[in-house]
């Protein structure tokens, strides 16, 4: 309903993965370009890595979407704990080749035979295995044995693995040390950066017809990064809360209070177990809403009192001065509780003129004092 109010001609934050709302982020840029390199090779393995929802799979779309198909024949398998003949039997299928009743050694051979026919056809046969965390030990054994097959020297295979960060601990295994030989690019898809978030919301909502209705102000897209983490999966299942909220209260602007709101709900929909819990809980508060694109300035906390220790007894000199420093140091930590005081005062007030703090230089200055002297 909210696509209606809001005057969209789609769901700009659906879930399900969709190659055409692909934004371009730091951390996807650069696995694009392992992607291009690994194809560029035209063997081996390139292993893409990532928490979940962090775009592996929009990646690959993206990635499938400019690939030439009457050059390359693409096979796309999603791991399920699949063993290694239930794997072979799905890159036979990708082949073209029934293979239901079959023995192993007769799918090996049938798709080599396929293998051969796709390169006869002037085609690069690419494998794409998502989930890749999934497979056992034996079936990615299984893959690196299927990454052998060669015509005249040049490889009739290559594999692309996508995984969560634990596919990388996997890969460490003993078992596995022929096919990390066989690695040519590797890459981990990191969170968003809290720059790309609002680039982000504006892309996505530009796909499906966005005409400035609705706006984030500065303070909700901040909330939205902390909650999210940078995660694309969990920022769009907020943005998506945050719109319905919207449309049925009628709101067009939104802050963070309103953000804040459907954090609530949403978090009441989770068990607690499963709450995320990094980054560490922020705590939301009512701010007074900032227009999108105008700065905010960060919160400043108070220096950390000076704890005074008992002097130290036997040596005079000693005590002494100890008692002289701590007497500079708590002057210092004074003085810059009134720089702190009139820099907060100054933020808060908007005024251009920065404030004069020649008052609080020379005698609580431990420098200008010893400069006078």
């Amino acid at each position: 309903m909210y696509d209606d109010h809001y005057g969209l001609s789609g769901r700009p934050f659906q879930l399900t993965p969709d190659p055409k709302f692909w934004f371009d982020t730091a951390t996807h840029r650069k696995a694009m370009a392992y992607l291009g390199y690994g194809l560029s090779q035209g063997e081996g393995f390139v292993v893409i890595t990532g928490d979940p929802g962090a775009g592996k799979t929009t990646l690959m779309g993206h990635l499938l979407e400019q690939i030439d198909r009457e050059r390359m024949n693409v096979i796309k398998i999603v791991s399920t704990q699949l063993r290694p003949e239930d794997l072979l039997r799905l890159v036979s299928a990708g082949l073209g080749i029934d293979a239901a009743d079959v023995s192993k050694a007769a799918m090996l051979s049938a798709i080599e035979k396929g293998l051969h026919a796709v390169a006869r056809a002037g085609k690069r046969t690419l494998l794409v295995v998502d989930e890749a965390q999934s497979l056992p030990i034996e079936s990615l054994e299984e893959l690196r044995m299927l990454s052998n097959f060669q015509a005249g020297g040049y490889p009739l295979l290559q594999i692309f693995l996508l995984g969560q960060p634990e596919f990388r601990i996997t890969l460490q295994d003993s078992r596995l040390e022929q096919l990390r030989q066989r690695v040519i690019a590797m890459h981990h898809l990191d969170a968003m950066d809290a720059d790309e978030v609002e680039p982000y919301l504006i892309h996505r909502l530009s796909c499906v017809g966005w005409r400035g209705k609705p706006r984030f102000t500065n303070d909700a897209i901040d909330t939205m990064y902390r909650w999210s983490g940078g995660s694309p999966r969990r920022l769009n299942q907020l943005a998506s809360r945050v719109l319905l909220f919207g449309a049925i209260e009628q709101i067009d602007s939104f802050t963070a209070h309103d953000v804040s709101a459907v954090i609530s709900d949403l978090n009441d929909d989770v068990p607690e177990s499963q709450l995320r819990r990094e980054p560490e809980p922020f705590e939301l508060h009512e701010v007074a809403p900032i227009p999108m694109g105008s700065p905010t300035p960060p919160p400043m906390g108070e220096p950390r009192p000076i704890r005074s220790e008992a002097p130290v007894s036997g040596d005079p000199a000693l005590s002494r001065r100890i008692a002289e420093l701590e007497s500079h140091l708590k002057e210092q930590d004074e003085a810059l509780r009134r720089v702190l005081t009139l820099l907060v005062d100054w933020v808060e007030s908007g005024e251009a003129r920065r404030p004069d703090l020649s008052a609080l230089r020379g005698n609580d200055d431990p420098a200008s004092r010893g400069r006078a002297a």
